[in-house]
């Protein structure tokens, strides 16, 4: 996907009539939370007046030292960075691990996913016996908790068992939840899918 023209700001009324999109208080949106049918899954739409608006997707300036596709995750402001030329970023909003399940530090991309198989690890099932009955993966859907697209996360070359998907729970977003995994909204994480490469650095702080 080229994303460069987004950046240039003399064309960003153009790429907004364009692409649908708006701006707001000088915010630019890109976002389309509108109902998709994506490999034969039909993902509703997300109520965009229930989710506050800093966590809708959205290209925001960002100075940092990381090379453009770079991943930033901050999980205390619960944003997720995707960094872009020119001192740009996509940002997306984000639901993170509750107190005691917090996981931070650097990794690597080293698979992608469409509609992934979700198995919950043995000390999940341990914490809740009913898990049990998905202990050999519960198939892609709309209720699964990895949602439309997973992105697994490896640190010198060992799964680090996180990842960052996708989440039927729209409500989350925002909020600390999940056991650990960083969770974007369904439309979200397909866009940033489509945007991240395999081995792709992933800062978690």
């Amino acid at each position: 996907m080229n994303i460069k023209p987004l950046l240039v700001a003399s064309g960003l009324i153009a790429a907004t009539a364009l692409a649908g999109c708006s701006t707001v208080g000088g915010t630019f949106y890109t976002a389309s939370y509108a109902s998709v049918t994506d490999a034969g899954y039909k993902l509703p739409a997300i109520p965009k007046t229930k989710v506050p608006s800093q966590y809708l997707r959205q290209i925001v300036k960002y100075e940092t030292s990381e090379a453009p596709g770079t991943v930033i995750v901050d999980t205390s402001a619960k944003f997720l960075y995707f960094i872009m030329p020119d001192g740009k970023a996509m940002r997306y909003g984000i639901g993170v691990g509750k107190q005691g399940f917090e996981w931070s530090g650097t990794a690597r991309i080293a698979m992608k996913r469409e509609w992934p198989t979700w198995t919950p690890p043995a000390a999940m099932i341990r914490r809740r016996p009913e898990l049990a009955q998905y202990r050999g993966g519960m198939k892609p859907g709309l209720q699964n908790p990895l949602g439309a697209r997973a992105l697994y996360l490896f640190r010198g070359g060992h799964d680090t068992g996180y990842r960052l998907h996708g989440t039927p729970e729209w409500w989350s977003i925002g909020k600390a939840m999940s056991s650990g995994c960083i969770r974007l909204l369904n439309q979200d994480i397909m866009d940033l899918y489509n945007r991240v490469d395999i081995g792709a650095k992933v800062i978690v702080k």
